[in-house]
Order: structure tokens, then sequence, then C-alpha cells
């Protein structure tokens, strides 16, 4: 068992700093302890996707200096609006 962190978003037309940031969150995230992979698309909505070990490490990273500051300029600057569900991940299967 482990846990996803699911943010869909709705982006506004500014793009000024955006790719940048949402490469150095993944890669800060991916320094997290607890974290374990993180998938993402993006078209009309993007979906971002993270995998965590436990509620412990979402609340950490949430709670990240240099996330909060990413966070803050998604809501004033990229993001028109997004949700952020968490998710218990019980079975896992592939092709």
């Amino acid at each position: 068992m482990y846990y996803a962190v699911i943010f869909t978003s709705t982006r506004t037309e500014l793009e000024a700093g955006y790719t940048e940031m949402a490469n150095k969150m993944v890669e800060l995230a991916k320094a997290q302890p607890g974290f374990m992979g993180v998938e993402s698309a993006r078209n009309e909505i993007g979906i971002t996707v993270s995998y965590w070990e436990s509620l412990e490490a979402i609340k950490n990273w949430k709670a990240n200096m240099e996330h909060l500051e990413a966070q803050e300029n998604g809501r004033t600057t990229w993001y028109k609006n997004y949700k952020v569900r968490i998710a218990k991940v019980e079975r896992e299967y592939e092709f």
C-alpha cells in the first residue's frame, strides 16, 4: 500500500518561469524521503500524480519551503484553478 497525490490544474496564459519551476519541483520531490515517483500529462487540463510511501511523507512535502513558494506562485500566476486529491493505492497491475 502507498499513496497517490493527484494534482489537476487549468493554466493561465502566463508561461514565464513555469517550466523551470515545474522541473525544479520534480527534482526537489525526488530528494524527499518517501517519494516513489511521478507521472504527468497536460492537454486542456494538467494532471500530475506523485506517489508516496506514507501520509507523513506527503505532509512533509507539502510543508517544504521551496514547494510552498511554488504553490504561492501557482495560485497567483500560473493556475486559473487546481485541485489536489490524496488517495490510498491498495493494488496495482500493469501490462
